[in-house]
């Protein structure tokens, strides 16, 4: 369980503290980090593969770029906009929300916002009063739980591994349970571990936060991402009686390919999209026009795009868990969504490789940079040690290339 941001040192006179405890408590992103060092080692000459950063490494579609370079020369563009999103944009969302997940809301029910990062924040900050608890599952994304942190919330950490797919319980959700309890995270596809829920199990967490009357935030960025037999289910049409208290999160990026856009937006409850928007209105105002118009076309138009995605991913999907699973120490789930490997490396650690013995798979993700040159995320930042985070959203001769190198290093651990 992590605590609530902390209080100040009251022995320090406000004065003389540089940055407040509440931002000073929060830590760096570490999937942004490994992905910052992987460039800056390759722009020094290094040939660093990087399985860092979760984006896809196609360019966005030519018809959303054209509609972005179309918006820029268009002066309506260079102006203010409603706080809460372009009109058209929202009722585009809306229009996609059917389409895609079958559950018909309004635009009212819409906010568009600077990417997925900022819908969550603004999600938990609308909902969450200080001391109010957060059920996690974990492995979770790195900034979740900072999320819940800087809105004054506790996140309770609900841990699942690779014996269940990276899948929790409705048993452990109520375990979990205290009477503080507000909000339940659904992620599904996962990032980082790839598990996407049956409709079963969708059915039965809703079900458990309905009886109990607890929100639910849902993460639903990897939608069109699952692989095989999988498939995507959303919460809300899943739990009709849940729809009241639940808020779904998305975005262009990982669909699209627009990562660098930053486009997301947040679907709720009408009173909650209200708060949400005075926050923004205060924050950010409005994203910016050129982005959403890119947006609109992103959302407007067909899923040929992500279906080319997808084919790639699946390849490479197949290939990294393949591949992982070759090395002695490593098991890998096949993951069944997203474009995340989420191998335990448990049996390698203490193991002697070229000198020293990590001890945890921090200390192997490093060995695994400066041995190898390949950038991996340690399972620390997800809240399971014992783990590596690899993104098969790369291009697969860099794929092979850098598993390969991980298999010759990897396999040299010795007792």
């Amino acid at each position: 369980m992590s605590a609530a941001f902390p209080h100040p040192d009251p022995s320090i006179r406000p004065a003389d503290r540089r940055v407040s405890a509440r931002i000073g408590a929060i830590a760096e992103s570490a999937t942004l980090a490994v992905d910052a060092k992987a460039k800056a080692l390759k722009a020094a000459g290094r040939p660093v593969i990087g399985f860092g950063a979760g984006e896809p490494d196609f360019p966005t579609p030519d018809y959303i770029v054209d509609a972005a370079v179309a918006a820029c020369r268009d002066p309506k563009n260079h102006r203010y906009t409603p706080a809460g999103g372009l009109p058209e944009l929202k009722a585009a969302i809306a229009a996609k929300t059917l389409r895609d997940s079958g559950w018909t809301v309004e635009p009212s029910q819409v906010l568009v916002t600077n990417g997925g990062k900022q819908a969550i924040y603004e999600a938990f900050a609308a909902i969450l009063d200080p001391g109010d608890e957060v059920v996690v599952p974990a492995p979770y994304w790195t900034t979740y739980p900072e999320s819940i942190q800087l809105a004054g919330g506790v996140a309770v950490e609900v841990v699942a591994d690779e014996t269940t797919g990276y899948k929790v319980t409705v048993e452990q959700l109520e375990a979990a349970r205290t009477e503080n309890t507000k909000v339940l995270l659904f992620v599904s596809p996962s990032n980082p571990t790839g598990a996407v829920y049956t409709r079963a199990e969708v059915e039965a967490v809703g079900r458990w936060a309905a009886e109990h009357g607890l929100w639910v935030l849902t993460d639903e960025i990897y939608e069109h991402l699952v692989y095989g037999d999988a498939e995507f289910v959303s919460m809300p049409v899943a739990v009709p009686e849940l729809a009241d208290k639940c808020i779904v999160v998305n975005g262009v990026a990982k669909t699209y390919a627009m990562t660098g856009w930053r486009v997301g937006w947040m679907v709720g409850p009408k009173d909650v999209i209200k708060a949400a928007t005075n926050l923004q209105s205060h924050a950010t105002s409005n994203v910016s026009n050129v982005a959403q118009v890119a947006a609109l076309a992103a959302v407007s138009g067909d899923l040929a795009a992500v279906d080319e995605m997808k084919t790639a991913f699946d390849r490479r999907r197949q290939t990294v868990v393949r591949m992982l699973n070759e090395i002695p120490g490593v098991v890998c789930p096949e993951p069944e969504g997203a474009f995340y490997a989420y191998p335990s490396v448990k049996g390698l650690l203490g193991k002697e490789i070229r000198g020293r013995r990590p001890q945890s798979s921090a200390e192997l993700a490093a060995l695994v940079l400066d041995e190898a040159e390949v950038a991996v995320v340690p399972g620390e930042a997800f809240g399971t040690p014992g783990y590596l985070r690899l993104s098969y959203a790369l291009g697969d001769e860099d794929l092979v290339e850098g598993v390969s190198r991980l298999q010759k290093l990897l396999g040299e651990a010795q007792d």
